[in-house]
């Protein structure tokens, strides 16, 4: 047993997502079911396969000032937005500055500027090329942007797992506070990558819905007739504190992290594995010293694809069983991507605060396949004492979290 003082807890809550600008109204969306998917209006979509995407509700270029919004890719502008709230939300902890880490996960980094940027030099040559292109496309941008806002110097990380890498930098920023190497780990994920290229790239693959004339509709886990995810953008951000340090200072905590497990399938570029998830989970619940039948609600994965929807629904029966309330928050928010662990925790930990799960939007008839208790119809209010949050991606990479009461 760890001593009380070594426990994790979530001291501040930061995002900018399809549904709102910040954690707050996000979350007020979620629990109105509200949906973030819009029709596309670029030029280059009318000619796209995919004319549909879970855009951000406010732009960061409202929020940033010009001369940092224009040297940073949008990747790194949603990072650096969802970071300033969380850091104002935990109350902007006096630590030391080698004490204060940051974990932020990605999946493409800054792959619109890279794109766009070759554009111009096939179009203009070299030197139009802008001279912020590196930094602008480095995969690491979002974190050691924040690194540099905050004064983090005990490590800024970067991890890149596709779906699951905002979980994985969750669970990361964990093994940071328990190996004494940071009091304080800002952790999350970003990614704005709504672009022709993985548009097009997903639509060949079947991957992505098709549902281009009923955008609101298109996103439906766990539903009969859900034919794949839509894209989605923005960055979700996490302050994680050493227990201890957060009593010290009196910190207002949401709930605990009380356990990660992070595994990898072995098995397929792009098809999940129940063995896989189901070990993952099972390591997040023993990491956390909570049993199967203690964890009430599940934030699943579930991103509306035919079969991984399928394969999350097995696994969850039987890693955790049937009897949690589960639901899937990308039927709102769209996918995305490596921000999805990020804000699937988030959604989680509020669930465990407030006592309330959101509904699962577009549920109107549920695979006879999915032998699970999907919240659908409206919010489910009941005491949440112990929640898991689900988040795999493409290559095999699962990650599970478990989100206890902050007075457990």
């Amino acid at each position: 047993m760890r001593g009380a003082d070594m426990g994790i807890v979530v001291t501040g809550l930061g995002a900018t997502t399809p549904l709102g600008g910040d954690a707050g109204s996000t979350w007020a969306a979620m629990l109105a079911g509200e949906s973030g998917v819009r029709r596309l209006d670029e030029e280059w979509a009318a000619a796209s396969p995919v004319r549909i995407a879970a855009r951000l509700k406010v732009e960061p270029t409202t929020v940033l000032d010009r001369v940092t919004a224009r040297r940073m890719d949008r990747c790194q502008q949603v990072a650096l937005v969802a970071a300033r709230e969380a850091w104002r939300d935990a109350g902007a902890p006096d630590i030391a500055a080698d004490r204060l880490a940051v974990v932020i996960g990605t999946g493409t980094g800054g792959a619109v500027t890279m794109l766009d940027q070759d554009d111009i030099l096939e179009a203009s040559g070299a030197r139009r090329v802008s001279p912020h292109t590196v930094p602008m496309l480095m995969v690491n941008g979002p974190a050691a942007h924040v690194s540099i806002e905050l004064g983090a110097r005990a490590g800024a990380h970067t991890p890149v797992s596709a779906c699951a890498s905002g979980a994985e930098a969750i669970a990361l920023a964990m093994d940071l506070i328990r190996l004494g190497r940071a009091d304080v780990v800002v952790a999350g994920g970003a990614e704005a990558c709504v672009h022709a290229l993985p548009l097009a790239g997903f639509a060949q693959a079947r991957a992505h819905s098709l549902r281009n004339d009923e955008p609101d509709a298109a996103s439906r886990p766990f539903a009969v007739g859900r034919d794949g995810f839509v894209i989605g953008e923005g960055a979700c951000v996490l302050v994680l504190e050493r227990a201890g340090f957060a009593a010290a200072r009196r910190a207002r905590a949401y709930a605990r992290l009380a356990g990660a497990g992070v595994t990898s399938d072995a098995f397929h570029i792009t098809a999940g594995s129940a063995e896989g998830q189901v070990r993952a989970m099972r390591a997040a619940l023993a990491d956390a010293g909570v049993a199967p039948q203690d964890v009430v609600h599940v934030n699943a994965h579930a991103t509306s694809t035919p079969k991984g929807d399928l394969v999350e629904a097995e696994s969850i029966a039987e890693a955790v069983g049937v009897h949690p309330a589960v639901t899937a928050t990308k039927s709102m928010t769209g996918h995305l991507f490596g921000a999805a662990g990020a804000l699937g925790a988030m959604a989680t930990i509020l669930a465990v605060r407030d006592g309330v799960i959101p509904a699962t939007r577009n549920l109107d008839v549920i695979d006879p396949e999915v032998k699970l208790d999907v919240v659908a119809g409206r919010p489910r209010g009941v005491p949440v004492p112990v929640a898991l949050a689900n988040a795999f991606g493409f290559g095999g990479h699962n990650a599970s979290l478990v989100f206890t009461r902050a007075d457990a």
